[in-house]
C-alpha cells in the first residue's frame, strides 16, 4: 500500500509541475480539444409459429465515450472516459442478462524530451480505474428445468486501480503506446465474497477474508485506429499487465475491437469484439461480441 500510495503522489506531483508551469485559464484555451461520442446500439430478434425454430430476444447497450486532450509547450495531458452499459431480454427468461457494464477512467500526463532527435516520446505517468455498475450473474438450470442464477462480481468488486510511470510515444490522438515498466496494481473486492472463500481459493487474486490485492509490475497501454473502408473505421483498444511479485509470465490481457460503420450523420452499425485473459479470475481467454445497429451522436 505504501508502494502505491508513493506513485499516486509522484503522478499528481508530475500534474501540479504542469499546472505550476502552465497557468491554465478558467475558460478552456485553445490548448484543450474535448471531445465524445454517444452511441446506443439496438438489437432485436422475433417469432411466431416459426417452425425451424428461433428465441425472441430484444437487446439494448449505451456507451459513452469521452476525451479531454491537453498540448501545449510540450505537455500532453489525456484523459478519457469511457461508460457502457447493456441489457438482453430472451424469450423464455425469467432474468435480463447484461451485454456491457464497464466504467473506466484513464489519465496519462506526458512530458516530451528536450531532445528533438528523440521526436515523439515523453516522460509519463499514469492513472486508471475500471469497475462495473450492477450485479453480474452465472446462470444454470437446476435439476427441475428452472432457471437459476449466482452472483459473481457487483459495484467495486473487483475494481481495479493502476498508478505507472514510464515512457509515451504519441503520433496523433489515434495512435499511441505507452510503456510503464513501475506499475502498482491495487484489485479491490468486497468482503462478501471473500469470507466464505476455501483457504487455497481467491477471488480475483484476493485471498479469504482480504478485501484487497496489491501488485507490483509493468504495464503497456496502446491504441490505434484507422479507415479501413470509406465510412469503416477500426479502433484497437490493447492493455497488457504482468505482476512482478506472482507469476510474471503470466500476462493480464485485455484487447477490444470496435468497428464502425456509419451509415449516415446519426446512424451506425458496430461490431465489437472483445478478449481478457486475466489469470486470477478465470484460467482461460474470456470473449465477449456485440453486433448491432443504432444511434451514434457527438458530444463537443
Amino acid at each position: 500500500m505504501k508502494r502505491l500510495l508513493f506513485i499516486i503522489i509522484l503522478f499528481f506531483s508530475l500534474n501540479n509541475t504542469q499546472s505550476q508551469n502552465d497557468k491554465v485559464q478558467d475558460s478552456i484555451d485553445n490548448s484543450w480539444l474535448l471531445s465524445g461520442k454517444f452511441t446506443f446500439l439496438g438489437n432485436q430478434s422475433s417469432y411466431s409459429y416459426w417452425t425451424a425454430g428461433g428465441q425472441t430476444s430484444v437487446s439494448g447497450t449505451i456507451k459513452i465515450d469521452y476525451d479531454f486532450n491537453y498540448d501545449k509547450n510540450g505537455w500532453n495531458w489525456d484523459t478519457k472516459l469511457i461508460t457502457a452499459y447493456g441489457l438482453n431480454s430472451v424469450g423464455g427468461s425469467k432474468f435480463l442478462k447484461k451485454t456491457d457494464d464497464k466504467l473506466e477512467i484513464n489519465s496519462l500526463l506526458g512530458k516530451k524530451f528536450t531532445n528533438n532527435l528523440i521526436g515523439n516520446w515523453s516522460y509519463s505517468s499514469f492513472i486508471n480505474f475500471k469497475t462495473q455498475w450492477t450485479k453480474g450473474y452465472r446462470f444454470r438450470k437446476n435439476s427441475e428445468g428452472q432457471e437459476e442464477r449466482t452472483e459473481l462480481t457487483r459495484f467495486f468488486s473487483p475494481a481495479y486501480l493502476q498508478v505507472g510511470v514510464g515512457l509515451y510515444w504519441k503520433k496523433n490522438k489515434d495512435l499511441w503506446v505507452n510503456m510503464a515498466p513501475f506499475t502498482g496494481r491495487l484489485i479491490m473486492v468486497n468482503r462478501f465474497f471473500t469470507d466464505n472463500l476455501q483457504d487455497n481459493k481467491q477471488y480475483f487474486g484476493v485471498k479469504k477474508g482480504e478485501t484487497s490485492r496489491f501488485e507490483l509490475g509493468a504495464s503497456i497501454r496502446s491504441f490505434f485506429k484507422f479507415e479501413l473502408l470509406e465510412n469503416v473505421f477500426v479502433s484497437n483498444r490493447i492493455s497488457l499487465y504482468s505482476d512482478y511479485l506472482d507469476n510474471p509470465a503470466n500476462i493480464d490481457l485485455d484487447y477490444t475491437i470496435n468497428t464502425e460503420m456509419k451509415i449516415n450523420k446519426y446512424l451506425t452499425t458496430n461490431l465489437i469484439i472483445q478478449f481478457i485473459y486475466d489469470h486470477n479470475s478465470v484460467k482461460r481467454l474470456q470473449v465477449r461480441e456485440v453486433m448491432g445497429i443504432g444511434l451514434s451522436l457527438d458530444i463537443d
